[in-house]
């Protein structure tokens, strides 16, 4: 009743302005309303159909937080375009999803490995996928990307691609590789990979190509663990043009500043627990502020910590869930994370989004990850309505529909003011 009046009154081409406002002041309510409360653990629901199948791989787009892609053991990809409020299959197959990478430098390409399945690419964000050539009946565990390639991490050694959907085997196919990192991006590339300890005693091998992965060199870092499980290369710190690499293996964490030479130990001794390391991820551009997670390994000693600092102090993160099977990061300056756990005795997997504004945890904490050096302790969560609109990341959508109403009454006024009397 009253939108018709106001139609009436305004004529056609004001209306059809009131319209569209009207609908933008809407979508930043319905936008405010699903955002995620700050510094606060909150449950999603389920994959659809996905039972017990758990989540090894979790990816979210680098230029959009609400478009998220999940990987289960069943052979399953999902999509979700509104952060995980809702879900679509879009690819059914039979080999466990183990990872899934969006490149940062050609947008809306994504990769997807699987354990004995090869690759599938998407060059649409997710939406379609085709298999990958090249990579057929392989364990594809991981990608790293450079400027003018893409390196795959397989059951018989590395694989290079120019495009993400051609690949061909490039050295060390006599390793099974876990873990690659890109070291530099550009010409020419330097790689660094790793893969497990080859018999009993000796230092666990990581291997280094300086050429883009023509011919690899063995490194033997003292490092602890038999398998390296991850390697993350941050990205480049304010003075000098080596990047911080993140090792981590199934006994700890460790940090290198001088492209895997040497390695700082950053687990043990009062930092964080000696466990298994297998999601790390950099907070935006900060070469010091990175997320690491671990699954525990069966031994309940899992869970997900943040440093600030380069690795000198830990924050847990206070999960709900301590075994951490997959992590994905925004690409925000406060992120927002998406995380999948798996709890081993009653093999039920979850999920969980977080949005980091640097406050104290809060939410379910029915299990805590180990508490780590500079740990800090849960406090009531501010609920108030104020602060959850002035903290939420979608405050500057909610301006712009409360900014368009306000044109919308000024327009109004004004045409009240000009009819003749």
């Amino acid at each position: 009743m009253i939108i018709g009046r106001l139609v009436s009154l305004l004529g056609s081409r004001l209306a059809a302005t009131f319209v569209a406002l009207w609908v933008i002041l809407i979508a930043a309510l319905g936008a405010l309303a699903d955002a995620p409360p700050d510094s606060t653990w909150v449950a999603l629901k389920p994959l659809p159909h996905q039972g017990r199948a758990a989540v090894f791989a979790l990816a979210v787009d680098p230029s959009n937080n609400q478009s998220l892609l999940a990987g289960t053991s069943d052979g399953s990809l999902l999509r979700s375009t509104n952060g995980a409020s809702s879900w679509t299959q879009v690819h059914a197959g039979k080999a466990n999803v183990t990872v899934i990478s969006f490149s940062p430098f050609t947008s809306a390409l994504v990769l997807a490995g699987t354990r004995g399945g090869g690759a599938l690419a998407s060059r649409d964000g997710g939406a379609t996928w085709s298999a990958a050539r090249g990579l057929e009946g392989r364990n594809v565990r991981v990608f790293a990307f450079a400027l003018t390639e893409i390196a795959a991490g397989t059951d018989r050694g590395i694989y290079i691609s120019g495009d993400g959907a051609n690949w061909t085997q490039s050295g060390l196919s006599d390793r099974s590789i876990n873990a690659v990192a890109v070291e530099a991006i550009h010409t020419p590339v330097r790689l660094i990979a790793g893969s497990d300890l080859q018999g009993s005693g000796g230092a666990l091998p990581l291997y280094q190509s300086i050429d883009a992965g023509v011919t690899w060199t063995q490194l033997n870092p003292p490092i602890s663990g038999t398998i390296a499980v991850k390697l993350v290369t941050g990205p480049l710190p304010p003075t000098g043009n080596v990047r911080p690499l993140i090792a981590g293996t199934n006994t700890g964490l460790f940090a290198s500043t001088d492209n895997g030479a040497s390695f700082t130990p950053l687990s043990g001794g009062g930092l964080l627990p000696t466990t298994d390391y297998t999601q790390v991820a950099f907070i935006t551009d900060h070469h010091d502020r990175f997320y690491a997670a671990s699954d525990g390994g069966g031994s309940g000693s899992g869970g997900l910590w943040r440093t600030t600092d380069g690795g000198q102090s830990f924050t847990s993160m206070e999960v709900p869930e301590p075994s951490i099977t997959s992590l994905a990061v925004s690409n925000d300056e406060k992120p927002t994370l998406y995380v999948a756990s798996f709890h081993p005795s009653t093999h039920t997997p979850s999920l969980w989004i977080y949005h980091d504004t640097g406050g104290p945890p809060q939410g379910p904490t029915a299990t805590q990850s180990p508490v780590s050096s500079g740990a800090r302790v849960a406090h009531p969560a501010d609920t108030s309505l104020l602060s959850q609109i002035l903290g939420a990341p979608s405050l500057p959508y909610l301006g712009l529909g409360l900014g368009a109403l306000a044109v919308i009454l000024t327009a109004v006024v004004a045409h009240l003011r000009a009819r003749p009397r």
